[in-house]
């Protein structure tokens, strides 16, 4: 049920809406000058200039000025004429209607609307601008200006698929505005005031269509980042000071309703995680906001450096869409290296750098060439739980054990997976047990539903059944009750209980990491009377680790799927050991880690 103030907020958003479709916003800005300080490009092109990061940035703009684009785990190639609105995977082009008539989430109708925006965000043309302070070609610049004049003449404000997300208007205004600060007065001073009345129609677009209901999560606070930026930029115009303010208060108020006090992201996903963390953290550099944001900030980075663990690499618990603030290229279980470099820095915490490279990525072009990084360490991390989130993660020399014994996220939660009492583990950098992934939002809804379900995570199925009941791509219903029964932690051993109810089912895990080596994990499920299939499933990093299970008689081995990066999937190995009949059911099994040889 809508509350009566939203009713009004809607009313009013629409009706903003249609006034700027039918009479968009228009202002000269011949003359006009930025004023959003960010640190000096030609000290940071000089600092970088003949790093692997540089050269990986010139290879990667001459593949871009070839229209072949790495989109999330695909390469997208357009050709010479780019179609900005079309999904080139189903070759299904949306229409230039008003923004609210298109059905971005039917399929059929608009195709993979993830593929079209990572597109259109143009966080590739903040390559091309590097890779012209590299190396000086032209080439980069004339890029550039071709694809920004190609999209204004093929999105006129208001019109289109790329108006549809309010978040993917502000993913593309920061990139123009680092474009612009990377390389704005090298371009031709006929094109600059058109561009920048774009960009200020981004702006516009972003004051009245805030995600205060449709999406009060990572899409807010994007979209409010931008603002700010943007009331940065355009300080000197009337609008810049209420977008400055508004961005500003935003970010403020979703540190405190979307951050647990243990520095969890509420949406229950590592990934998002890693995606609100640099937008907070973004924000921080550009604002300077008070103490009590950047002690929950800090909290944040604590909690990313603790799944990241010994090996650096993010384990993907929950959705993982592809995308990222700045710099979406690579590894994507990689990103928070960079993430924790920029933190490392900018809350001066020297214990969370590891690698002078992780600063080339992120954080010198957010703090500036000047910045002094600081002598990789180890750090010290022990086992810890972190209540609000559910997760506990367990700790001894470079192993480390995750369990996911939280509840789906807040609202429909769109981004949870029914993983509830999953487990990953992995040796250094040897996997033994994984979490498959993401793979599609609406591309293919029986693969949504697969990488989301049950079966997809090492936790127990029952009779077949997800934990919840699929309700939407982004929805589900019936949700489990979830508590945390145990937790005990010492030099000797780390102990979880915890036990998920749902659908008239009691499962009950036990988790003992005996360090350094033996995992121990036994399920017991109770439930209603009859016979009952329940399947314990383990999900593999390699065939390899199928050696240091210790499980059921009975228990197989067959093919399953794993998605390493949105938008792409591959066959993987998985243990199913099952057991039917009368509840209650208890099965065990073990872990032995085997020491890796040097």
């Amino acid at each position: 049920m809508r509350t009566p103030r939203e009713i009004a907020f809607r009313l009013k958003q629409e009706f903003t809406n249609a006034y700027l479709y039918a009479r968009p916003p228009k202002i000269g800005l011949d003359n006009f000058a930025p004023r959003l300080t960010l640190p000096d490009t030609a000290e940071i092109a000089d600092k970088l200039t003949g790093t692997r990061f540089a050269q990986e940035v010139v290879a990667l703009a001459e593949q871009i000025r070839q229209h072949r684009f790495p989109i999330l785990g695909l390469t997208i190639e357009t050709g010479p004429e780019i179609h900005w609105r079309t999904d080139y995977l189903s070759g299904i082009e949306t229409r230039l209607d008003y923004f609210r008539t298109i059905p971005y989430l039917d399929a059929a109708q608009a195709g993979d609307h993830k593929v079209i925006w990572e597109l259109n965000r143009q966080q590739h043309l903040v390559i091309l601008a590097q890779a012209y302070l590299f190396t000086g070609d032209r080439a980069n610049l004339d890029e550039i200006q071709t694809q920004l004049e190609s999209w204004f003449a093929a999105n006129p404000f208001h019109r289109g698929i790329n108006w549809a997300s309010a978040l993917e208007v502000a993913f593309r205004a920061l990139s123009w505005i680092w474009v612009w600060h990377l390389v704005g007065p090298n371009l031709p001073s006929e094109f600059r005031p058109r561009w920048l009345s774009e960009l200020y129609r981004h702006g516009v677009h972003l004051e009245n269509n805030l995600s205060f209901y449709f999406s009060p999560n990572t899409h807010l606070l994007g979209e409010a980042l931008a603002l700010h930026a943007l009331g940065l930029f355009f300080a000197s115009l009337p609008k810049g000071g209420r977008w400055e303010q508004l961005g500003g208060q935003v970010m403020r108020e979703q540190m405190e309703r979307q951050v647990h006090g243990d520095g969890s992201h509420f949406e229950q996903s590592t990934y998002y995680h890693v995606y609100a963390l640099d937008m907070f953290l973004l924000h921080a550099i550009l604002a300077k906001p008070d103490r009590s944001y950047m002690d929950k900030l800090e909290r944040m980075a604590e909690y990313l450096d603790t799944l990241l663990g010994s090996a650096r690499v993010l384990s993907f618990i929950g959705d993982d869409d592809g995308g990222r603030l700045f710099h979406p290229y690579g590894q994507r279980d990689r990103f928070g290296r960079a993430t924790m470099a920029t933190a490392s820095i900018a809350l001066d915490r020297r214990d969370w750098q590891r690698d002078f490279d992780d600063l080339h990525e992120q954080a010198i072009w957010w703090l500036g060439a000047g910045v002094v990084p600081h002598e990789p360490g180890a750090g010290k991390r022990g086992s810890r739980l972190f209540s609000d989130a559910g997760v506990a993660v367990m700790v001894s020399e470079d192993v480390q054990v995750i369990v996911d014994a939280g509840p789906f996220g807040p609202g429909a939660a769109g981004h949870s997976h029914a993983d509830t009492l999953g487990i990953v583990v992995r040796c250094g950098d040897d996997e033994v047990l994984i979490d498959p992934g993401t793979y599609t939002y609406v591309g293919d809804p029986k693969w949504r539903d697969w990488f989301r379900g049950t079966e997809a995570h090492n936790t127990v199925r029952i009779d077949g059944l997800n934990q919840a009941v699929v309700a939407g791509p982004f929805r589900w219903a019936n949700r489990p009750e979830v508590t945390i029964l145990s937790w005990k932690t010492n030099a000797e051993r780390d102990l979880l209980e915890a036990e998920c109810r749902y659908m008239g089912f009691i499962h009950r895990r036990r988790v003992e990491f005996q360090k350094p080596e033996v995992i121990v994990i036994v399920d017991e499920i109770e439930g209603p009377s009859g016979e009952h299939d329940v399947e314990q499933l383990w999900h593999l990093g390699s065939m390899d680790a199928a050696a240091q299970l210790v499980l059921p008689d009975g228990a197989e081995l067959i093919e399953s799927w794993r998605s390493s990066v949105f938008g792409e999937k591959h066959s993987a190995p998985l243990i199913r050991a099952r057991r039917h009949g009368a509840l209650p059911i208890r099965l065990e099994a073990r872990i032995q880690i085997q020491p890796r040889t040097k």
